[in-house]
């Protein structure tokens, strides 16, 4: 059952919109329940309810108001955490600067990884019976790209050309010319204009490697690059698809900073699951600073960014109106 209600009122009417709409944007940044109640009132326990209510909603669906633009080349990563003191992994689909999909699971094993990656695909579905991933550009852990591959079976996995470096670099850091020199060729590969150069530039950076060092880490690592070339390469036939994996980076550093802040989950893996949502949520519709709109005056959210509107000016409301009926198609 849901309810009918203006949006300047919150589910369940325990308040009014703009009176806490201040105090959940600074969850944005961490800040504590129980900082949250010292300054606007209430005690923690109404924060920390109010704010894990956001994560029933559906990613996909709040955020997405257009079932024929869901974005098809997205990016996906999962980054370990702690529940309980043991260690969880967090399944993260981030495509146009939006979290689309996240999940808590207990393994990075393919079973689990389909289970938290699915969490996207369903309420993709959802809104569109249709939907059907084009691409998605992940590292090289090879459980994840199973996993993907059950999800969408069409779809064209694509692999981050900056963790390879990042790997690379790793292997010559105290060797500070050469580090220099193949960090350079390595970016000159990837500024590749079509396949064919890549595949040239890559036969001649291993080439180059031979005859400027002996370590044989480096050489593994470059062969391995030409083994999985075909991969690097998928991206050049979908040009707007993601060559590295920036975009989920970015989004999951920020999510990785406000975990660490609180010494990541104490409670049940249910409450851990809306609290991540949450967080993906509030991301996705926050307000850009004052640097950012300066710069560009009709941008406010990562919602106006991946619509092109937003429903009221304030993000709150804004939210609660996009998260009608829970974000679901029924």
């Amino acid at each position: 059952m849901y309810q009918i209600r203006p949006a300047f009122l919150l589910p369940y009417m325990v308040g009014m919109t703009d009176e806490v709409e201040k105090a959940l944007y600074l969850r944005r940044f961490g800040v504590p329940f129980e900082a949250l109640a010292y300054v606007f009132g209430h005690d923690p326990s109404f924060w920390y309810r109010l704010y894990q209510g956001l994560g029933r909603l559906s990613l996909v669906g709040t955020t997405v108001k257009d079932p024929e633009t869901i974005t098809v080349n997205l990016t996906a990563d999962e980054k370990h955490s702690w529940l309980l003191g043991d260690r969880v992994y967090i399944p993260t689909t981030v495509g146009a600067g939006c979290f689309l999909g996240v999940d808590i699971v207990e393994s990075a094993e393919t079973p689990d990884l389909v289970k938290g990656y699915g969490v996207f695909r369903d309420e993709a579905l959802n809104l569109n019976l249709g939907y059907q991933t084009e691409t998605v550009t992940l590292d090289g852990w090879e459980q994840s790209h199973c996993a993907w591959r059950i999800l969408f079976s069409g779809v064209a996995i694509i692999l981050c050309f900056l963790h390879s470096v990042l790997d690379i670099q790793k292997r010559c850091r105290k060797k500070k010319i050469l580090w220099k020199k193949l960090t350079g060729r390595l970016w000159h590969t990837y500024k590749s204009p079509s396949k064919r150069h890549f595949a040239q530039r890559l036969r001649r950076l291993r080439e180059w490697a031979e005859g400027h060092t002996k370590q044989q880490s480096i050489h593994q690592r470059l062969e391995g690059m030409r083994a999985k070339s075909k991969q690097f390469q998928a991206a050049f036939d979908y040009p707007d698809a993601a060559r590295t994996s920036n975009m989920v980076d970015r989004l999951m550093n920020y999510q990785d900073r406000l975990l660490r802040t609180m010494q990541y989950f104490h409670g049940s893996a249910d409450a851990a699951r809306l609290y991540l949502r949450s967080i993906a949520l509030i991301w996705n519709f926050h307000p850009y600073g004052k640097r950012t709109v300066s710069k560009d005056p009709e941008r406010c959210s990562p919602f106006k960014d991946l619509n092109g509107f937003q429903y009221h000016d304030n993000w709150l409301q804004n939210l609660l109106i996009a998260g009608s009926m829970n974000g679901y198609r029924q």
